[in-house]
């Protein structure tokens, strides 16, 4: 296992972007060779205009930041404010809009420490809650993730999607002391 201590988080940039749609196409793939592509789909993010655009806006909006290991990215953090389609929060918080790791380090902490990072950003921002959502679906491996990092399952949501499944998602929260 990784020790958390040698992977060093550094803020993206616009140049990143590729980056966050490399770790989406891994993250895809790994998936769906489980079966389990209520998620995100089965088709590479990096092929999807909206996926793109998406990674741009990451990239250059100020809250991506990268774990790294050596020279490699191995995961990718983007916080600010929650998404359109969750319950917003009752006080001042820090959201995490996105976490993706690389599949190739599984089970290496990244995940855990990605979030701890962005506790000590809320943190040093005065904020005493940092909240995520995530899919819920399926066996909700992934709510489970996030409740073994210290959060606590609030709010279930629906994303209605054209011509699309409706997408399952959960909202958790962390307090921060």
């Amino acid at each position: 296992m990784t020790d958390q201590q040698t992977i060093a988080i550094r803020p993206g940039g616009p140049a990143d972007a590729a980056t966050v749609l490399r770790l989406f196409d891994t993250a895809i793939a790994w998936l769906a060779a489980r079966g389990r592509t209520g998620q995100w789909g089965t088709e590479p993010a990096s092929t999807d205009p909206r996926r793109i655009a998406q990674a741009d806006a990451w990239a250059t909006g100020g809250g991506l930041h990268l774990a790294m290991l050596g020279d490699r990215a191995v995961g990718a953090l983007v916080v600010g404010s929650a998404t359109e389609y969750v319950p917003p929060a009752t006080e001042p918080e820090l959201y995490v809009n996105l976490l993706l790791t690389d599949r190739a380090y599984a089970g290496h902490g990244i995940g855990a420490r990605l979030l701890a990072y962005a506790g000590e950003l809320a943190r040093d921002r005065g904020l005493g809650l940092l909240r995520v959502d995530c899919y819920g679906g399926d066996d909700r491996a992934l709510v489970r993730f996030y409740e073994g990092c210290g959060f606590i399952a609030t709010d279930r949501f629906t994303v209605e999607r054209p011509g699309r499944a409706p997408w399952p998602g959960q909202v958790l929260e962390r307090r921060l002391a």
